[in-house]
């Protein structure tokens, strides 16, 4: 036998498997995986210095005999992961979602279709990982390998039957889903994103395509691709038992949707699957969101599902932190959205912009430490759709918030109304506070998350909550029912 073979014989037998030296315990076995700044390797020591039985590396380690070679060290933790959980085995249809934007709302469409449906589901994503008995905090939109395949054996235990998964371009390209076998991909979009850690767009939508790469499972069973996307009309040459989906006509998708009817109340949806038409109704707005609709509803097909289980899609909910609506007084409309790319903000504005709201402000920011590029970008998608602008802070991390701003200004060049307001609770306070009746307020860029991230530090912090505030703040400083006052000017 091998020393790879018996290695992998150990991890099956039960023997612990770690990628964190710190974690090491007398026995266990220490894959040393390169990360993005620091190399695995560097932790061997710390490894053995815990009693590491075994270590697995992609080069000799001087004087250690224990330490066994594999090339691609992100995959061999998947395969020790796989042998020491038991996921080779499991009995539930795993999904795997990527794109730039739109994942989160697919995966929250498919969590309510396939619970509608009587299914017991799981969901591994950007606000949370949840299942029956299960609500854990996400620290990443997609887990690290060893805690993905943990949950997943967790999953099994609870007799979850069909688990939604959030692939980030981050995750695919670190080989976090090593060892898992994907039977449903879904591709939503690409548009600009994480050109921070990606080299260029190339790279990034290489990182994407990962999902679609046939293993030797044999368990692939479709790759759900959106058709109005360039990059997914790229994907669909390549990509096994493409079900191609979209509202275009230019390039004819298999599942085919028609936008019918917009309103605030959401959107009717004519469909074509092959020989067969069917309508739904969902509370979710935009044309943005119909294509998240056909997406799940591709999933769906593909699983078994049909036309009259999409059916309860019309008493799908709003959905954390996706142009969700906040309660408020009065005419006025409130929502906070997730949008932190151009494209998304394109998307989300032009949902709102299609309403009948007398005017439209936009409050929004950048984060720091990461993609400049996109900044001007950002206020430009904003300045093409918002009659009042509000720029402020998103998580600055490391970065001067002031300096995040002077990248996006010239993305707003030419606006004629644009307030400049670092500090978010207050920028939330005077966008509330000039929204008059049958207008739209729209809070980017945080969405569901309930922190704001400064020089390291994540400080409480919700849109949501914010804005309730800001409104009990004017309703009691103001002698007229909050909305009667006049609007922006």
């Amino acid at each position: 036998m091998s020393s790879w073979n018996k290695v992998l014989n150990e991890a099956r037998l039960g023997r612990q498997v770690q990628n964190n030296s710190r974690l090491v315990s007398p026995g266990d076995i220490f894959v040393a995986v390169p990360g993005t700044r620091v190399h695995g390797n560097a932790f061997i020591p710390e490894a053995l210095d815990r009693g590491a039985a075994f270590v697995v590396a992609d080069s000799e380690y001087p004087g250690m005999d224990r330490v066994i070679i594999h090339s691609r060290p992100a995959i061999a933790l998947g395969a020790l992961a796989r042998a020491y959980f038991g996921t080779g085995n499991l009995d539930m249809k795993v999904v795997g979602i990527t794109g730039t934007n739109g994942k989160t709302t697919t995966s929250y469409i498919l969590e309510y279709l396939f619970t509608c449906s009587g299914y017991r589901v799981g969901v591994l994503g950007t606000v949370n990982y949840r299942w029956p008995g299960t609500l854990l905090k996400a620290g990443t939109t997609t887990p690290d390998c060893l805690k993905l395949h943990r949950m997943l054996a967790d999953m099994q235990r609870q007799g979850v039957q069909v688990v939604f998964l959030e692939a980030s371009s981050h995750a695919l390209d670190q080989k976090r889903l090593a060892g898992i076998d994907v039977h449903v991909g879904v591709f939503t979009n690409l548009s600009r994103d994480h050109l921070d850690y990606h080299k260029d767009m190339q790279d990034y939508f290489q990182a994407k395509k990962k999902l679609f790469e046939p293993t030797d499972s044999g368990k692939f069973l479709g790759s759900i691709i959106n058709l109005d996307d360039p990059y997914g009309r790229i994907l669909a040459l390549e990509a096994p038992s493409v079900i191609g989906y979209g509202l275009q006509n230019t390039f004819p998708p298999l599942l085919q949707g028609r936008l019918v009817h917009s309103s605030a109340r959401g959107i009717e949806l004519k469909c074509r699957f092959r020989d067969t038409s069917w309508s739904i109704s969902c509370s979710l707005p935009g044309t943005h969101n119909a294509q998240n609709l056909l997406a799940a509803q591709g999933v769906g097909l593909c699983l078994g599902l049909g036309p009259g289980d999409f059916q309860c899609l019309k008493n799908l909910g709003s959905i954390p932190g996706r142009l969700e609506k906040v309660h408020s007084p009065g005419e006025i409309n409130i929502f906070v959205d997730y949008a932190h790319t151009p494209d998304a903000l394109e998307n989300v504005c032009l949902a709102l912009k299609g309403l009948p709201f007398a005017k439209l402000a936009v409050l929004f920011g950048c984060g720091g430490d990461r993609d400049r590029g996109k900044r001007q970008a950002m206020g430009r998608a904003v300045a093409s759709h918002a009659d009042v602008v509000f720029l402020t802070s998103d998580n600055p991390r490391f970065e001067d918030p002031e300096n995040i701003i002077q990248d996006i200004l010239p993305g707003l060049n030419g606006h004629p109304c644009v307030n400049v307001e670092p500090d978010r609770r207050l920028a939330i306070v005077r966008a509330v506070s000039g929204l008059g009746p049958g207008e739209a307020l729209l809070v980017a860029g945080k969405g569901h998350e309930d922190y704001q991230e400064v020089r390291g530090v994540r400080h409480a912090f919700s849109d949501a909550e914010e804005i309730q505030k800001a409104l009990q703040y004017l309703h009691n400083h103001t002698h007229e029912p909050f909305g009667t006052e006049a609007g922006y000017t």
